[in-house]
C-alpha cells in the first residue's frame, strides 16, 4: 500500500508518495489534468493507493479524481492539520511530504465528505442566496438614490408606505420624474432588479425541484417554522443524519452550543461555537414561526426570554428544534406537535 499526500492548488498539485515503510518514493508537481495525474499514479502506485487531500474549494474535483483512479481518498481539515504539523518552513513539497506522514500515521483529522447530488444541490441553494443578495444591493441603491431627490419627491416616496419594489411599487418608481442622470441611473437600477427577481424566481423553481426529490425535506417541513426553502436547506446541510451519533454532536455541528472555558474548579460558558453558518441561520430564523404555532416551544422560548434574555432564548429554542428535527430524521416520523392537555386524544 502506498501513501499519497496532496497539496493541491488551482492549477497544479503536489504528489508526495511514500511506501508502506514510511520511505518516500517520489515528489512530483502536477497540472490537475487527468492525464498527467493518472500517468504518475499508474507508474508510483499501481497496486492501489490511500491518498488525502486538504478540503477547500476544488478538493472535491482532486478528490473525486484519485477515487476514479483507484485509490481510497481522505479529506483533512485544512486548520486542524496545521494544529498537528506546524512548521516554520512551509512549501507545497513540505506540505505535500506533511500530509502522506499523517496518512500513514492515521493521524489525518477528517471532514465529511458529501456525495455529488449534495454538492450540487448546495450550489443550488447558494445561487439562491446570491441573487437575493444582490437584489438586496440593489434596492439599497434605489433607497439612497430616492433618499437624495427634492421633498415632494422623497413625499410622494413616503406616502407608498414603503411599498415601493412590489409590481405596483416598481410602476410608481418607472414613472418617476427625476433629473436626465438621476432618472437613467434609476431605470439601469430598476431593470437590474428585476432581472435578479427573475434569477430568484428561477433559482425558487430548483429548489421546488429539490424539495420534491428529498424525503428528508418532506420530513422537514411538517415541523413549526420549516417552509420549502428551509427544509431543503436544512436538508442538504444535515446530508446523512446517521453521520451523528446523538443529538448534542448535531448541535455542535451548527454552532448552537456555548464555548467552555474550564480550568481547576472554575467554568465558564461563552459565546457559541463557529459551526455550519447555514444551517444555523436557517434555525435561527425559523424560531419566532415555530413558537407562534407550538405550545411547547412557544412556554421555552418566553421562560428563558424572561430569565437571561430573548438572544440567549432564540439559541436555546432553536437548540430544542434542532433536537426535535434530529428525533424525525433518525426514527423517520413526522412531526407531533405538543399537547397542552396530556388527557387530549
Amino acid at each position: 500500500m502506498h501513501f499519497i499526500g496532496v497539496d493541491h492548488h488551482k492549477q497544479t498539485s503536489t504528489m508526495t508518495v511514500l511506501d508502506s515503510q514510511g520511505r518516500e518514493v517520489r515528489t512530483a508537481r502536477l497540472l490537475n489534468l487527468r492525464a498527467d495525474i493518472g500517468a504518475f499514479i499508474r507508474e508510483v502506485a499501481p497496486e492501489g493507493f490511500l491518498a488525502v487531500v486538504e478540503a477547500g474549494r476544488a478538493s472535491y474535483g482532486m478528490a473525486d479524481l484519485l477515487r476514479e483512479l483507484g485509490g481510497v481518498v481522505k479529506m483533512a481539515n485544512p486548520l486542524q492539520v496545521k494544529a498537528i504539523a506546524h512548521a516554520r518552513i512551509k512549501t507545497d513539497k513540505r506540505d505535500s511530504r506533511t500530509l502522506a506522514q499523517l496518512l500513514r500515521a492515521d493521524l489525518i483529522p477528517e471532514v465529511y465528505q458529501r456525495e455529488t447530488w449534495n454538492r450540487e444541490a448546495q450550489r443550488v441553494l447558494r445561487l439562491r442566496a446570491f441573487w437575493i443578495s444582490l437584489r438586496v444591493q440593489v434596492r439599497n441603491k434605489i433607497r439612497a438614490l430616492l433618499a437624495q431627490q427634492p421633498e415632494e419627491i422623497r413625499i410622494a416616496i413616503e406616502q407608498r408606505s414603503g411599498q415601493l419594489f412590489g409590481p405596483k411599487g416598481q410602476e410608481f418608481l418607472g414613472d418617476l420624474r427625476l433629473g436626465d442622470r438621476d432618472g437613467e441611473i434609476l431605470r439601469a437600477l430598476l431593470r437590474g432588479y428585476q432581472a435578479f427577481q427573475a434569477f430568484q424566481a428561477e433559482s425558487d423553481q430548483m429548489v421546488a425541484d429539490l424539495y420534491r426529490e428529498l424525503p428528508a425535506a418532506q420530513l422537514i417541513d411538517t415541523a413549526p417554522g420549516f417552509a420549502t426553502t428551509f427544509s431543503v436547506l436544512v436538508a442538504v446541510e444535515i446530508a446523512e443524519i446517521r453521520r451523528f451519533p446523538r443529538a448534542e454532536a448535531l448541535h455542535s455541528y451548527a454552532g448552537l452550543v456555548p464555548s467552555t472555558y474550564s480550568s481547576g474548579a472554575r467554568t465558564y460558558h461563552g459565546h457559541i461555537v463557529k459551526g455550519n453558518v447555514w444551517l444555523r441561520w436557517a434555525l435561527i430564523e425559523a424560531v419566532y414561526p415555530a413558537i407562534r404555532k407550538d405550545a411547547g416551544l412557544s412556554i421555552l422560548y418566553h421562560r428563558l426570554a424572561r430569565t437571561k434574555g430573548p438572544n440567549v432564548a432564540k439559541v436555546a429554542t432553536a437548540r430544542r428544534l434542532l433536537t426535535i428535527l434530529y428525533r424525525m430524521l433518525t426514527e423517520n416520523r413526522p412531526y407531533v406537535p405538543y399537547r397542552t392537555n396530556p388527557t387530549a386524544a
